[in-house]
């Protein structure tokens, strides 16, 4: 939590996060209601799903081409976006700059995301893990 905490009091951070890769645990600090940070929490893990199977079948076309394993991801809006790292998200204004802070932030404080989390994402959702996906 104190990472969660640290991203939270950065100006223009509008919330911070953390969420699990499977279930519906998620704490947070922040300028979100608690049914908006349960929808950030699944948007979090499905986005964290997608880019791992994208990653893969990219992988598997290009092998090792420095995507796998997946560390996170952005998407940036009009006026706010969001970025994951490992399991933490943040929630930022668009101000100039302020994104490069966080990720930097994010990859200081947390470090390298290892392994694979595709098979256990994949078959919490019911999926057959020795399917080829590609």
């Amino acid at each position: 939590m104190y990472i969660v905490k640290q991203l939270a009091a950065t100006p223009g951070v509008l919330a911070a996060g953390e969420y699990a890769y499977h279930g519906d645990h998620f704490s947070y600090e922040g300028a979100l209601t608690g049914e908006f940070a349960r929808i950030v929490s699944i948007l979090c893990r499905v986005n964290t799903l997608v880019a791992n199977m994208q990653a893969e079948i990219l992988d598997s076309f290009a092998e090792h081409c420095g995507l796998r394993p997946v560390q996170g991801w952005i998407v940036r809006g009009t006026h706010m976006s969001f970025c994951a790292f490992g399991n933490y998200f943040a929630v930022i204004d668009n101000r100039t700059g302020l994104l490069d802070e966080v990720v930097t932030q994010m990859r200081q404080r947390i470090g390298q995301v290892r392994g694979d989390l595709l098979p256990g994402l994949y078959a919490r959702i019911g999926g057959d893990i020795d399917e080829a996906l590609y």
